[in-house]
């Protein structure tokens, strides 16, 4: 072991223990992975020339936010005073409002000014414990600007502190050059952007917005085979706004995850549960937009569907970059257990990245990303809000303190 963790407390999220507090506990790095976790007793630290005394810290696995818009220019501050006064989204659209006025403001923008304005960002969910964050594209809507965005979340990838999952979500919303032409926008996105996103290793994973205002099945289901075709992973936002079957389609077609979900019902929820599909949850949105449809956590829970909790971060719905307030809402709006929630944003956020073999437990053969924390038991890491209770990241085996 080149580094080894001592007098911990730890929660290693495997199967087998999971959320069991483990005291006296010992975790031993070897390069970038956890080459031993047990106690104190079971390891001969004698003369070990690299031991770190955790003063009875709490360490969990780094927390992972699977779902984030974190890249992009301007802010919507205005319309969300406008709709608290009761300005509908459909007149602040015609007046140049809504995710347009984001896909401006990010076209104009040069890849260093998203790049900055990202990493401030990313600053907040680093607070909280995340080792690993998944960046959406989504708001330039063309081969250039779509590309720029993916650009710069594999520069943020570039940092030692973080570790970034990259997804094309080009069909977010129809460009206003594309208005009244889906199904060319479709084309452009499999037959040009796609190609170029695979070809140029920018994109992990691919998204789709399924819904009565985004995209229809048929439409989604062309950019999914042409994901597959390319060897990309497929994700999907479903179910926000009505249920329109695009869960099920998504975990049909191998779907990692499916996200929002609210409008769920149970033909969907079998889906997921038979093909191994992650519900993420995003609180973050449902309390912004004020929103009274619960995602079916009771029918999930029942099948056994792994749920993860995201934040969302986003100008128009989900401004918020702390993924512990995101775990007290999905406990205090959504029913979740403290367990469930810190299962939200460990070990089921790998599964929703389709990285539960490299990420979010403890155990040996892991990468060695860790949240170590100034707490006694982890339900206070869903507890408590805003209080700096990290003290480290440890992202592949290297520290990074909190002060």
């Amino acid at each position: 072991m080149d580094r080894v963790l001592t007098n911990l407390s730890f929660v290693s999220m495997q199967p087998e223990t999971g959320y069991q507090c483990i005291h006296d506990g010992v975790i031993g790095i070897t390069g970038n992975k956890i080459s031993f976790v047990g106690k104190s007793n079971d390891a001969d630290l004698h003369g070990h020339p690299d031991v770190i005394d955790c003063q009875g810290a709490l360490v969990t696995p780094g927390f992972i936010d699977c779902h984030t818009h974190l890249i992009f220019a301007g802010n919507r501050a205005n319309e969300f005073e406008q709709r608290l006064q009761g300005v509908p989204y459909e007149t602040i659209a015609k007046q140049g409002g809504g995710i347009l006025a984001t896909v401006t403001a990010t076209r104009e923008a040069s890849e260093d000014t998203l790049y900055e304005l990202a990493i401030e960002r990313l600053e907040g969910l680093k607070r909280d414990g995340v080792t690993t964050v998944e960046i959406k594209s989504g708001y330039g809507l063309s081969l250039e600007d779509e590309l720029k965005m993916l650009r710069v979340a594999k520069r943020i990838n570039e940092l030692d502190d973080i570790k970034v999952s990259t997804t094309l979500l080009a069909a977010h919303a129809l460009p206003p050059e594309y208005k009244d032409k889906p199904d060319d926008y479709i084309d452009l996105i499999c037959q040009q952007i796609i190609p170029a996103a695979a070809e140029q290793q920018l994109a992990d994973a691919v998204d789709v917005f399924c819904e009565n205002i985004g995209f229809t099945n048929a439409q989604c289901q062309r950019v999914f085979i042409a994901a597959i075709e390319h060897g990309l992973s497929l994700k999907g936002h479903t179910e926000q706004l009505s249920n329109q079957g695009g869960s099920a389609l998504a975990a049909s077609m191998g779907a990692t995850s499916v996200d929002h979900i609210e409008h769920l019902d149970q033909q969907g929820v079998n889906s997921l549960k038979h093909h191994g599909t992650v519900a993420t949850l995003l609180p973050g949105a449902f309390y912004f937009l004020r929103e009274t449809q619960m995602p079916p956590i009771a029918h999930l829970r029942a099948a056994e569907v792994p749920m993860a909790i995201a934040t969302d971060f986003n100008p128009g719905t989900s401004p918020m970059a702390s993924l512990r307030l995101m775990m007290n809402m999905a406990s205090t709006l959504f029913g979740l257990t403290p367990e469930e929630s810190l299962r939200g944003v460990t070990c089921n956020a790998a599964q929703a990245l389709g990285l539960h073999e490299t990420r979010g437990q403890i155990r040996v053969g892991m990468e060695a990303d860790l949240a170590i924390w100034q707490l006694e038991h982890p339900a206070e890491l869903t507890y408590r809000i805003g209080v700096p209770d990290l003290l480290a990241r440890v992202v592949d085996g290297a520290f990074f303190y909190a002060d």
